[in-house]
């Protein structure tokens, strides 16, 4: 071939492959059809949809990531007030006239690539602009969620939505009347998803996204036992109300929450953006997600475990060991909180200075026993901590959502004292087997809280619901319902089994002994009266205790005398 013939054949492989190039950073959404894109560092993707049928008046986009942020903008180049830079963005396009196709753009902040998950959404005249009558966050129309927690909530906020209308009108205006025709008659559903617990892969949220993007996918209640995961309507809110809500943190539990606004006189529907959260950092390398669990509660719940299961099964027999985990219980638990509440030490240390005076604690009530030999008054306390027990799990229940319980601490506090008190009642017509029923029930739960230090498990919120409330001030706002899954069904079995085990154990091996071991101090007294009354007691004539120590102490330090003469070995 001639050198004038590879002239074209080179120009045409260098348009093909600049066209590749740009295929390349170009990707095609389906609408309702999830596409996984990847970007790469210094990249932007453009995200088409194209054929988009004249009904639909507007469309969002939504990108999902697990933990690095992504950038969506309107343009190739982000502006603010034109782009959203998170793991879970969305944007709204409201469609002009006769338009049919539409771009968007994805690009990295950071230097990493980010790998995620996005579907385009279309939307009538009819449904509900999502975030439309926003006035707080950066976008002008903002169908995002977005998502704060600490230790002990999860707070979402959303902006207000506005009325469909058609392509090329102009929308409603959002506070200028509130009668019927306006959008304060718009309602917001929030509904909460449960990923699978102690899975934080990235295939298990893509697929819970993928199932909750839509109006249809979210609003389908109930559980799912094949996938494991829990979906509920939680709250509904009024226009009129704000438009946040607070949630139970739940470290290391994924969760995706989700507002669907509702148009209930036109019967329609809109989603806002997704936003899922694990309450804990995948970047932190000393308490991250992947390493959920500082050191110092391993070792605490080891122990309390390992305390529980001898508990469990013998604490009535070895009855100053029980009183001892009892007490130790109550002090750590009552100036963990006091701790807490009063000053600015680190977990770490709260935690030590907490466990030091549970032990003093164990200690004293052990020795007021063993000095004033009172069983009814330390059988009180034991019937304290299953009344503590019982009330924090009746509270766990849906009755503790109530919105008498949640929204007034006093409703709530008197409530649940009243149960704690009321359980110690049943002690004093049988209180062996009151005891035996408080080793049995709440040496097994501390069992189930050393396995959740390496397992998660939704029932160490039992009592750390209690704990939450009495550490933060606004816990009283926060929906504390909590998913049932495989390992929580399998826990409360290990709870049950235990339990009933020790307890039916310890019935059966101090039946026929006495109901209480008794005092040691209270025996030591009447066997002292009885040796200074008994003569023929040969105890009776014993020296005193000094007496004899000093002799005995003569005896150690005197040098022994010969005995006599000593005859030689005859050979």
């Amino acid at each position: 071939m001639s050198r004038g013939g590879w002239c074209p054949l080179l120009l045409v492989l260098l348009l093909a492959r600049e066209v590749q190039a740009q295929v390349e950073n170009r990707v095609i959404f389906l609408p309702g059809t999830f596409q996984n894109v990847s970007v790469s560092r210094n990249e932007t993707v453009q995200a088409v949809v194209s054929r988009i049928t004249p009904d639909v008046a507007y469309v969002t986009l939504q990108f999902h990531t697990q933990h690095r942020n992504a950038t969506l903008s309107y343009a190739r180049m982000p502006g603010q007030g034109t782009s959203l830079t998170a793991v879970d963005s969305g944007l709204l396009s409201a469609l002009q006239p006769s338009q049919a196709s539409l771009s968007l753009f994805l690009s990295s902040p950071d230097e990493d690539t980010v790998a995620g998950t996005g579907v385009i959404l279309p939307y009538s005249s009819t449904d509900p602009v999502p975030g439309a009558c926003n006035t707080e966050f950066t976008l002008d129309i903002d169908p995002n969620v977005y998502i704060l927690y600490n230790l002990y909530e999860t707070t979402i906020r959303f902006a207000p939505a506005n009325l469909g209308y058609e392509r090329g009108e102009a929308p409603a205006a959002c506070d200028q009347s509130t009668e019927a025709d306006t959008r304060w008659r718009l309602l917001y559903d929030i509904y909460q998803y449960f990923l699978p617990e102690n899975d934080l892969s990235e295939r298990s949220l893509f697929s819970g996204i993928q199932d909750v993007a839509d109006v249809q996918g979210m609003m389908k209640s109930g559980k799912r036992v094949g996938h494991l995961r829990t979906r509920a309507l939680v709250m509904t809110l009024l226009s009129s109300e704000m438009s946040m809500a607070a949630f139970n943190s739940i470290p290391g539990q994924g969760v995706i929450y989700s507002v669907i606004v509702r148009d209930p006189l036109m019967n329609s529907s809109a989603s806002y953006i997704p936003a899922h959260t694990y309450a804990c950092s995948f970047a932190s390398t000393l308490d991250g997600c992947q390493t959920l669990g500082k050191i110092s509660t391993k070792v605490f719940f080891t122990v309390a475990g390992l305390a529980g299961l001898f508990v469990c099964f013998f604490g009535h027999r070895f009855f100053k060991c029980e009183l001892f985990c009892m007490g130790f219980s109550f002090g750590t638990f009552f100036f963990f909180v006091l701790i807490t509440r009063t000053t600015e030490l680190d977990y770490d240390i709260c935690l030590a200075m907490s466990a030091v005076i549970g032990v003093v604690g164990g200690v004293l009530l052990v020795m007021s026993w063993w000095r004033w030999g009172s069983v009814m008054a330390c059988i009180v306390v034991i019937g304290l901590m299953l009344g503590f027990l019982v009330a924090s799990t009746v509270l766990f229940t849906p009755l503790g959502d109530l919105d008498v319980l949640r929204r007034s601490d006093a409703v709530f506090w008197v409530t649940f004292c009243c149960i704690m008190v009321v359980v110690p009642l049943f002690f004093v017509r049988w209180p062996r087997e009151g005891n035996i029923v408080t080793c049995g029930t709440v040496g097994a739960y501390a069992v189930i809280l050393a396995i959740n230090a390496y397992i998660y498990t939704s029932l160490s919120f039992i009592t750390l619901n209690i704990l939450k409330r009495f550490l933060n001030n606004n816990f009283s706002a926060v929906f504390t319902d909590m998913p049932f899954q495989a390992i929580d069904y399998s826990m409360i079995t290990v709870w049950v089994v235990l339990g009933v085990g020790g307890i039916v154990l310890q019935l059966y091996r101090e039946h026929s002994r006495p109901f209480f071991p008794p005092s040691p101090y209270l025996m030591w007294l009447q066997e002292r009266e009885r040796r200074k009354t008994n003569v023929l007691d040969p105890s009776h004539h014993f020296p005193p205790l000094t007496n004899r120590l000093l002799a005995r102490a003569r005896q150690l330090t005197k040098r022994m005398d010969s005995a006599g003469e000593h005859t030689p070995l005859l050979l």
